[in-house]
């Protein structure tokens, strides 16, 4: 099969997968009780996490949590999966190996908390604050649009799409319209994630793969790109300004729209 076609077929799935995810957040109402209520305390959150143990951690799966203060608690291993955590203030928390998937986290806080190793498969997190988080090494193929992730790091994490499990659709991180000044993302996949008109100024992006991913619009200014791979990548109206070690990138001859770019 020609590239054209492939990459025209490619297209046409990233564009089904987000109208589907579109559609699902019409049909819900976020300001339903189910959203934005918590059936639980912190207190009763903490007597959870302190009955558990290493082969049965907390499991709060489905529960409404939304709009609790529950930070710096030590949720690492804690299970969250379709969990309703909308507003929830998660700020220092320790979330690392934590399954959120499915789970709600509108607007949620998660300044400086660290999910180093989570899962976080069809997670939806618009607006959701990461800034200095640290996601090493986690699996995010979650709904980041508007989100702030300053100063975060996802370092060798996979926030790729998923070319083997389509049941749900292309599932793979949205960072559209989301601020990503100075992310650390060494030898993160980033292929086929949708970073239109996000802002990754002074991002380090050294090691990352950029195949296929949609960066239309995207502010890549001052960034570091040494052995970045650009395969594919859609660079239409992107800005890149002064980047760093752009002659060491990988396969920037075949990013998409480099007519496009601006330079200055």
């Amino acid at each position: 099969m020609k590239r054209s076609v492939v990459t025209a077929a490619l297209g046409l799935a990233l564009a089904a997968a987000t109208a589907a995810a579109q559609d699902m957040m019409r049909h819900v109402d976020l300001s339903s009780p189910d959203m934005v209520s918590a059936e639980m305390t912190r207190g009763e959150v903490e007597v959870a996490l302190r009955t558990a143990t290493a082969t049965a951690p907390a499991d709060f799966t489905g529960k409404r949590l939304s709009g609790l203060d529950l930070s710096a608690l030590d949720l690492s291993n804690a299970i969250f999966r379709a969990a309703k955590l909308n507003k929830t203030k998660l700020v220092g928390a320790r979330l690392d190996r934590a399954i959120l998937d499915q789970a709600w986290l509108l607007d949620a806080d998660l300044t400086g908390a660290s999910l180093k190793g989570a899962n976080l498969f069809a997670t939806q997190m618009l607006r959701a604050r990461l800034d200095r988080a640290d996601l090493s090494g986690a699996r995010v193929a979650a709904d980041l649009t508007g989100a702030s992730l300053v100063d975060a790091s996802i370092a060798g994490a996979n926030l790729g799409a998923d070319m083997r499990n389509q049941s749900m659709g292309l599932m793979r991180a949205v960072l559209r319209s989301a601020n990503l000044e100075r992310l650390r993302a060494r030898n993160a996949d980033l292929s086929r994630v949708d970073l239109e008109f996000a802002v990754l100024k002074g991002g380090d992006l050294t090691g990352a793969s950029l195949k296929g991913a949609q960066l239309g619009g995207a502010d890549l200014t001052g960034v570091t790109v040494i052995d970045t791979d650009f395969d594919g990548a859609d660079l239409a109206s992107a800005r890149l300004i002064a980047p760093i070690g752009l002659d060491k990138a990988k396969n920037f001859d075949k990013a998409r729209n480099r007519d496009r770019l601006v330079t200055q």
